[in-house]
């Protein structure tokens, strides 16, 4: 039977992952940005739905018609952690070339790829327990906040499973198309910048467009396909399902130039 060697100073793959573990788990950043995520979406959740009962009495008739009690208790979720773990997706990545360590780390691993999927496993499996975990205690809280007379609804309630399941992987691809970023321009300012005016500044620009092409241009941005995750989707939308797989095409796209650059270019 004839054994596979790992020279002194190289790692498998296993030994790669439980690396990139010991660095997500021993960072202050890190843990700070998850205990963030989870923060956010809740106390945002709270507030919005216990405003909300507060003054049930009070909303027009209207307004009351017109409420969603899924949509308001994942918001929080949603915006923060879009915001949030694509921070994190970058700083897995850019930290390491801002201390230096990352030639350390392709010294004794010089199978870069294998390197980068390693910490494509690494945060994907840490972001989605995260933001699984928060879209389901917003969700829950929300609810629970919504007491009678205003309404609210159950996980068996018509498109509630599905957000709030959507959201959580939503926010899980967010943060490895962050990574992704991350990897090709390196810097954790420049990389947050691509981000954040990937998320934020492309839909504001879309919306100066002329109204058919502003319409076929925003259905395609990430922000949009978010939300359709938690709303009903408007006229000519993106199914909620199919969104989410556009959003995995454009974090692949990136991971598979990322890992390109990751072997071409010097530490």
């Amino acid at each position: 039977m004839s054994v596979t060697t790992i020279p002194a100073g190289h790692y498998g793959t296993a030994d790669l992952v439980r690396s990139e573990w010991t660095k997500l788990r021993t960072v202050r950043s890190t843990l700070w940005t998850l205990g963030m995520t989870v923060f956010v979406g809740l106390a945002a959740s709270g507030i919005a739905t216990g405003v909300t009962r507060a003054h049930w009495a009070t909303m027009p008739a209207g307004n009351r018609a017109a409420f969603d009690p899924i949509e308001v208790s994942l918001t929080g979720a949603y915006l923060g952690g879009t915001l949030l773990l694509g921070i994190l997706g970058i700083l897995v990545m850019s930290s390491e070339y801002a201390t230096g360590t990352i030639r350390a780390t392709l010294a004794t691993a010089p199978r870069r790829p294998m390197v980068l999927a390693a910490k494509v496993l690494v945060l994907g499996v840490a972001a989605l327990v995260v933001a699984e975990f928060t879209a389901f205690a917003s969700f829950l809280l929300g609810q629970e906040f919504l007491t009678s007379p205003a309404r609210s609804d159950t996980l068996s309630s018509p498109g509630a499973l599905r957000a709030v399941t959507g959201i959580g992987l939503y926010l899980c691809v967010v943060g490895l198309l962050a990574l992704g970023i991350a990897v090709l321009v390196r810097h954790t300012a420049g990389a947050i910048s691509v981000y954040v005016g990937l998320i934020l500044v492309l839909p504001i620009m879309a919306g100066a467009l002329p109204g058919s092409l502003q319409h076929q241009v925003l259905r395609l941005l990430p922000v949009e396909i978010g939300e359709t995750l938690i709303n009903n989707p408007g006229p000519g939308a993106f199914a909620p399902w199919t969104g989410l797989v556009i959003m995995c095409g454009y974090a692949v796209l990136a991971l598979a130039a990322g890992a390109v650059f990751l072997v071409r270019r010097d530490a």
